[in-house]
C-alpha cells in the first residue's frame, strides 16, 4: 500500500501515526485497540495552527480528491482534556472517513493542565484554521461537520455554539460561520452537571479551574448546555452502558436543545465508551449515517 505522507513545519512524524500508542491508550480505557486502515492514495499532512507543540492537526485527504471542495470533518479527540491523550486517538476514524471521501482535519489542543482557557482557545483556533490551512480551498463550508468524542464531544458542541459565547469569553465573536452539523459522541455536554458529578475524577473542575459556584462566568462561556440554542443541527451518539461519561449527559443536552428550538437527536447503541474509536462498531456506523447528509 502506498500512502502519500507529507510533513510540515518540522513537526514530529509520529503524530497521528502511532497505532501502538493508540492501542495502549485505548486498552487502558478497557476497550479494543482499533487499527487505522489507511486507503491507498490517502494524503496525510501534519500542520501547525499556532506556535506551541500541541497547536497542530493532521489533514487526511481522500484518494483521488482532485482540487474541488469536499465534504469536511473537523475531528476532535477526547481524554477528559488531559495531557496523556492526543489526536492519534482518532487515527482509525480519520482513516475510515477519508477512505469514504471526506476531507478530515484531525486536531490537537493544549490540555487542562495549561492555564484556562487554553483548551478552548486552541479548539477555536484549530477550527478557524480550516479557512487558512493547506487544504482550505477544498473545505466545503456548506458541508462541514465538527465531530468529537467524549471531552472532544464537549468541544464539538461548544464550537457549534461558539457564536453565543459572551463577549470577552474564549473564542467569542467568531469570524467564520458555524459548522453545518455537529456530531457529539458520548459528549461531556453539561459541564455544570459534570462538575457536580465529579466526572473523570474532577476533570471538569480541572478544565475550568473551579466549580460552578466559584467561577460561574467560565461555565457560562464553556458549557454547551448554557450556550443553547446553537442553531446548528446536532446528533448525539451515546451508549446506555457508558460508564465513563453517563448517557444522562446526552439526554440532558437533548432535552435542553429541543426546548430551545434546536434540531437535535440522540442515537443510542449497545456498548460502552471506546467503541466510538472503532470504525467497525455500531457507534461509528451511527456517525457515518449522520454524516451522510453532507454528501
Amino acid at each position: 500500500m502506498t500512502v502519500s505522507r507529507r510533513r510540515a513545519f518540522g513537526l514530529l512524524g509520529a503524530v497521528g501515526a502511532s497505532v501502538a500508542g493508540l492501542g495502549a491508550v485505548v486498552r487502558s480505557l478497557g476497550g479494543p485497540a482499533p487499527r487505522a486502515k489507511v486507503a491507498e492514495g490517502t494524503t496525510r499532512l501534519v500542520e501547525a495552527y499556532g506556535d506551541l507543540p500541541r497547536q497542530k492537526g493532521e489533514w487526511w485527504v481522500p484518494p483521488g480528491a482532485g482540487t474541488g471542495p469536499l465534504p469536511t470533518v473537523v475531528l476532535v479527540h477526547g481524554g477528559y482534556w488531559r495531557g496523556g491523550y492526543d489526536l492519534s486517538l482518532e487515527d482509525a476514524v480519520a482513516a475510515d472517513l477519508a477512505s469514504r471521501g471526506f476531507l478530515v482535519w484531525n486536531v490537537d489542543y493544549r490540555p487542562s493542565s495549561e492555564p484556562w482557557p487554553a483548551t478552548l482557545t486552541d479548539a477555536a483556533r484549530a477550527f478557524d484554521h480550516t479557512a487558512s490551512g493547506a487544504y482550505a480551498a477544498q473545505v466545503d463550508r456548506d458541508r462541514l461537520a465538527v465531530v468529537g468524542h467524549s471531552a472532544g464531544g464537549h468541544l464539538a458542541l461548544w464550537l457549534a455554539s461558539r457564536g453565543r459565547v459572551p463577549a470577552g469569553g474564549p473564542g467569542a465573536s467568531p469570524s467564520l460561520p458555524p459548522p453545518t452539523l455537529c456530531v457529539a459522541q458520548a459528549p461531556v455536554a453539561g459541564l455544570a452537571e459534570g462538575a457536580v458529578l465529579g466526572l473523570g475524577g474532577g476533570a471538569v473542575v480541572a478544565l475550568l479551574e473551579g466549580t460552578p459556584a466559584s467561577v460561574p462566568d467560565r461555565y457560562a462561556a464553556a458549557d454547551p448546555t448554557a450556550l443553547l440554542p446553537s442553531g446548528v443541527r446536532s446528533v448525539l451518539v451515546h451508549a446506555d452502558g457508558d460508564d465513563l461519561v453517563p448517557i444522562g449527559q446526552s439526554t440532558g443536552y437533548l432535552a435542553a436543545a429541543t426546548a430551545a428550538g434546536d434540531d437535535c437527536r440522540l442515537v443510542r447503541f449497545d456498548g460502552g465508551h471506546v467503541e466510538h474509536l472503532d470504525p467497525a462498531s455500531s457507534a461509528c456506523a451511527a456517525l457515518r449515517d449522520a454524516l451522510d447528509g453532507l454528501r
